[in-house]
């Protein structure tokens, strides 16, 4: 098993090396966390263009040490134009996955890197926090094996719709593994924001750009929408653990689920089970349905639109009674509801102990595949999880957000132990993130090995279109055997899944020792000083 890594001043983890050597680079050069994560994510943005980019969203918690933790909500709305009838008018009984009319949200990862400088300003210029992202894409990154898979795998799909084959198809050809791939027209993007400055995205040049080629394309969005957007601060979620509080993002994101599997787990008595048992994956997949069915799927959309509260989700009755609904000898059925998606989750934890956990999407990989000609980035596909029924919690409305698998975590343990920790992959997210958390924090095994350890998925994911209850084949037999007997549909997956996310976590100890751990499921790594 891989041993964790460890630092001293700083450290980050991500699922692509070399965004945690740019944010690692700016640690050393005095910079805080969230100036690290800024460079990271612009990095990853230009080395894992399949998953991330600057045309999608994001969310953050940023915790520094004796001060309640803040989180940014840089999820764009619907287009003012984007309505129901608009998709009816058109012949559509659902919004496209894919094309002009899937990039009907305004992007907002780019407003919540402002804002997360804005919250937590520091002395390095922007100019330098973009600057491996600009080498990267002007020089060329070498091709994963992860980007020439999905290329691969989505051509059909995808090179028919515009923009996609020029930027993802170099010669017309999926680019290989190790291959150089660059991206020069992104490189200028990313060099005109580092000059104009990040609003530019929205109220500038590039928002006057982007806007044009949207509409011509035949987009639903228009400038005045980017012009009206502005990412927000908001108040994590938070939940009260035997081991300390937890923490995670509020709606439209599933914050609320990843937060109630681990309490209704608690109420199961999780604790006293054996660890990577069938009783202990048992007890959190039918925690997982109990959080779908009981919280997700009726209240979690555009807090504007809620019928509840979000933190109200999380009160201790109700999630007494979802546990209550638990058998722990049976599976509950299931009845497919799950959704698909990728992302990257990131953590940063600066010298001082500030903290940050961070996740970026552009949805499905590739997201809507519209690449806009003249700045090359790629318009993410998020609303295509609106509903065009009316009556539905997630039904489409101009100016409304949309609901978001994304949710980054965090604890404080009460030992004065600090973590941050996620993953990418839909509704595998939740699962992940409670796989990573009970074995790290509730049964003491070591970083590198929870996250490292055979995990498992209920229902699909990015890469993966079935509802069946996934286990890595590192499970034993015996294992997948008993939740057989136990009424789960079980599929054995591969032994290090790619659909089972890319995790990964940090953890601050409290004698300063920083801790992380990375996904050898994913191209990354943990870079610390």
């Amino acid at each position: 098993m891989i041993n964790s890594s460890y630092a001293r001043r700083g450290i980050a983890v991500a699922p692509h090396s070399l965004a945690a050597q740019s944010a690692l680079a700016v640690l050393r050069e005095g910079g805080n966390a969230a100036e690290a994560m800024v460079a990271a994510a612009a990095t990853i943005a230009v080395a894992y263009p399949h998953m991330t980019g600057i045309g999608g969203d994001a969310f953050w918690i940023l915790a520094d040490p004796g001060a309640a933790p803040v989180g940014i909500d840089a999820c764009g709305p619907a287009a003012q134009a984007a309505s129901i009838g608009f998709y009816r008018e058109r012949g559509l009984g659902a919004i496209p996955a894919r094309g002009a009319l899937a990039a009907n949200t305004v992007a907002g990862t780019v407003a919540g890197w402002e804002l997360a400088l804005a919250l937590r300003p520091g002395k390095l210029p922007l100019a330098r926090l973009l600057e491996d992202a600009i080498h990267y894409a002007r020089a060329g990154v070498p091709v994963t094996a992860s980007q020439e898979a999905n290329t691969g795998g989505k051509r059909a799909e995808l090179e028919g719709v515009p923009g996609f084959a020029a930027r993802f198809l170099p010669g017309n050809q999926v680019p290989k593994r190790g291959a150089l791939f660059v991206q020069k027209p992104l490189a200028e993007t990313l060099e005109r924001l580092a000059r104009a400055g990040l609003s530019d995205f929205y109220r500038g040049e590039l928002a006057r750009s982007m806007a044009h080629e949207l509409r011509a394309l035949g987009s639903p969005l228009a400038l005045a929408d980017l012009e009206g957007y502005a990412a927000r601060e908001v108040r994590p979620l938070e939940l009260a653990h035997r081991l300390g509080r937890l923490y995670n993002m509020t709606p439209p994101t599933q914050g609320a689920v990843s937060l109630a599997i681990l309490g209704i787990a608690e109420r199961l008595g999780l604790a006293r089970l054996e660890p990577d048992s069938a009783d202990h994956v048992h007890a959190l997949v039918e925690a997982t349905k109990a959080a779908f069915l009981g919280i997700r799927d009726p209240y979690l959309t555009d807090p504007a639109h809620m019928k509840l509260e979000a933190q109200a989700l999380l009160a201790p009755g109700r999630l007494d009674a979802l546990a209550a609904e638990i058998d722990l000898r049976r599976a509950r059925p299931w009845g497919g509801r799950s959704l698909p998606g990728g992302t990257v989750w990131m953590g940063v934890i600066d010298g001082a102990g500030r903290a940050v956990s961070f996740i970026q999407s552009i949805y499905h990989e590739f997201g809507s595949g519209v690449v806009l000609p003249g700045t090359h980035i790629n318009w993410q596909n998020r609303g295509c999880s609106f509903s065009l029924e009316a009556r539905s919690v997630n039904a489409l409305a101009p100016g409304k957000k949309p609901f978001h698998t994304l949710n980054p975590a965090a604890a404080r343990l009460a030992d004065g132990r600090a973590m941050v920790y996620g993953t990418m992959g839909g509704d595998g997210q939740p699962q992940t993130q409670a796989a990573v958390f009970t074995r790290y924090a509730v049964f003491g095994q070591g970083l590198q090995r929870a996250v490292s350890a055979p995990r498992w998925l209920l229902g699909r994911t990015w890469g993966s279109m079935s509802e069946t209850l996934k286990l890595e084949a590192r499970f034993p037999a015996e294992l997948a055997d008993e939740l057989r007997r136990r009424g789960h549909a079980v599929e054995i997956a591969a032994a290090f899944d790619e659909s089972m996310g890319h995790a990964g976590a940090l953890v601050r100890h409290a004698d300063g020792t920083l801790e992380g751990a990375f996904d050898p499921r994913s191209d990354g790594a943990v870079a610390g000083f």
